[in-house]
């Protein structure tokens, strides 16, 4: 760590701890409280508008019928249809999410079943 020594530092810089694997941070912070070194109620929200969420490839056996409805509307709107299917999909799965029908991020198999025809 670069800087004075630690008894002439004042605020984050007297409580900053350097850690010389993440392990080593994550059992750090596994045990004490950010709020003991940050002032949150000074905290700005931010946004990140040109940052991507992670993705990850799946498998979708889908009825022809559907794809080839898919691909005239994403046709007529001129995007690729996979884009379109994403962006049907996304208001889909907000709108269930909006109105209660799913917890998020902890929805079990039977609270997801309303969403699935056939799945028990």
């Amino acid at each position: 760590m670069t800087g004075p020594p630690r008894e002439h530092r004042t605020g984050w810089e007297a409580t900053r701890t350097s850690f010389k694997t993440e392990d080593e941070e994550r059992e750090f912070w596994a045990s004490h409280d950010s709020a003991d070194f940050i002032d949150w109620s000074k905290a700005k929200r931010t946004a990140f508008p040109n940052l991507k969420p992670s993705t990850k490839t799946i498998s979708l056996r889908l009825p022809e019928s559907i794809i080839a409805a898919l691909k005239v509307m994403a046709n007529k709107r001129d995007v690729p249809y996979q884009s379109l299917l994403k962006v049907f999909l996304a208001e889909r799965v907000e709108e269930e999410l909006r109105h209660g029908h799913v917890k998020p991020a902890s929805a079990s198999p039977c609270q997801v079943s309303p969403l699935l025809p056939g799945y028990p």
